[in-house]
């Protein structure tokens, strides 16, 4: 057993502030999509776009994330985060159009692009790598609490309130949180080299043109020329940043990453079990109440079984993976989360309702699992010199990742359910039937990755929670 320094042990408070206010507004989004819909007289079909505009602008700023921690300090760049956050937050409650919203959203993203990747970086700074999962493990536990608060906060607000009340409840929030930054966190810095700009610029665009055609005609509603043109677009950019990474010292990200096996394998597993992840937070409470007609507060309360199942499995998660490892983790896990998302669906078509709390607690063991193995894994092999690259390269990923996920979901949804899902109880049955059967292909087949990755001798640390009094 370890222990950590107190000081150490309020900068990870700190850090976990910033899991809070993240994990917070995304469950009360998730929850209040619907309302939404209804409120600014558009489809649900396109309310994915709300969540898109956020992870995906995450995604595209986050390769600076890195580097601005590094050149301005970690606290300076903490306490800007949370003031964009904040103001964004302010701007999305003042929205009338999707338009705007989505816009809001984008700059709450920027914000969000430097809150947690920084905070994660600020981790790995101050806690030894051998016990790395352990702090991570610690920091996000706190973090929690925002996805327990937010689906029945958000359900109250909605419901008793507006659903602009979901974006104002950040800013009491925001405030508290740039005081403690700027009080309690140190402001690390590192000795820094020149920002690679234009292949920032070509990352940038190959995320945001490819997402964005995957979103295609029937989100956007886009002629076939111009969806040929974004993808051209994308492919060009990720193919001319991967020339001008080669051999290049300055790049944004060095290719020489991808010589390490774990964290190849690692990286393309995060992304694969993602994307199937990443649809789950959306699909849930879109489902609760479209298709069951749950009222928003009953949806919420139904996700807090999930929370409560995640909070749990993180404080035995190091000793399971030390346990089996991480290859039979991560196999296992995927497949049970495709597993647990059909039982989901089975129980709720047959009308089994007492049921549900407890497959969605086993859904929130089986994520927590996962992701927390697979953010270990991808990282725990890398050299101190390439540390903060891959970190930051992770944190894009995982975005990313999501932001597809998302995507994905909301065109299952439209695929199936054409135009609207207005439709009577057996017809939106079908709809969600068919679109989690087909989530459930897409979250199992990045075993396949895991299934490569090479048994472990090493053993995480694990952090004692309370510090032993001397004899």
């Amino acid at each position: 057993m370890t222990d950590l320094p107190a000081n150490v042990r309020w900068q990870l408070w700190i850090v976990a502030f910033g899991f809070f206010m993240q994990s917070l507004d995304t469950t009360i989004v998730n929850t209040a999509l619907p309302s939404m819909a209804k409120s600014l007289g558009e489809s649900p079909l396109h309310m994915h776009m709300v969540i898109v505009a956020y992870v995906l602008t995450v995604a595209v700023m986050l390769p600076a994330s890195g580097w601005l921690a590094d050149k301005v300090g970690v606290r300076n760049i903490f306490f800007t985060a949370i003031v964009l956050f904040t103001t964004g937050s302010l701007f999305c409650a003042q929205s009338s159009t999707l338009n705007e919203l989505v816009m809001s959203r984008m700059l709450q993203g920027v914000g969000g692009a430097m809150m947690v990747p920084v905070g994660r970086l600020t981790v790995m700074k101050i806690v030894p790598r051998a016990q790395y999962m352990a702090a991570m493990t610690f920091v996000t536990l706190p973090g929690q609490v925002g996805p327990l608060l937010g689906p029945a906060l958000g359900g109250i607000l909605v419901e008793y309130a507006s659903w602009h009340w979901i974006f104002l409840i950040n800013l009491p929030v925001g405030i508290i949180g740039a005081v403690a930054t700027l009080w309690l966190m140190p402001n690390y810095t590192m000795q820094t080299r020149r920002f690679d700009l234009f292949g920032f610029f070509l990352l940038a665009a190959g995320m945001a043109t490819l997402t964005l055609a995957l979103d295609g005609q029937k989100g956007l509603g886009i002629s076939p020329l111009a969806l040929a043109g974004l993808v051209a677009i994308g492919v060009v950019s990720i193919l001319w940043y991967l020339w001008h990474a080669r051999g290049n010292e300055r790049a944004l990200f060095s290719l020489s990453l991808f010589n390490n096996q774990t964290y190849r394998l690692g990286l393309l597993g995060s992304f694969a079990g993602r994307v199937g992840s990443g649809m789950l937070p959306f699909m849930t409470p879109v489902f609760l109440q479209i298709g069951l007609g749950f009222s928003p507060f009953h949806a919420g309360l139904m996700m807090i079984p999930m929370v409560l199942g995640s909070m749990g499995m993180k404080r035995i998660v190091v000793q399971v993976v030390n346990r089996f490892g991480y290859r039979r983790v991560l196999v296992a896990s995927t497949l049970g989360l495709a597993i647990i998302s059909l039982l989901f669906m089975t129980v709720a078509l047959q009308g089994w309702y007492y049921a549900l709390p407890v497959v969605l607690f086993f859904q929130g063991v089986i994520n927590s699992t996962r992701f927390s193995s697979m953010n270990t894994l991808t990282l725990k092999d890398l050299p101190d010199n390439l540390a903060s690259s891959g970190n930051s390269l992770l944190s894009m990923i995982m975005q990313l990742s999501m932001s597809v996920g998302v995507t994905v979901a909301g065109l299952l949804l439209g695929m199936y359910g054409q135009h609207s899902l207005n439709a009577d109880s057996a017809v939106a049955h079908q709809v969600f039937l068919y679109t989690y059967l087909s989530m459930a292909v897409i979250i199992a087949l990045p075993a396949l990755i895991f299934a490569r990755v090479p048994d472990d001798t090493s053993k995480n640390a694990v952090i004692s929670r309370r510090k032993r009094r001397e004899p």
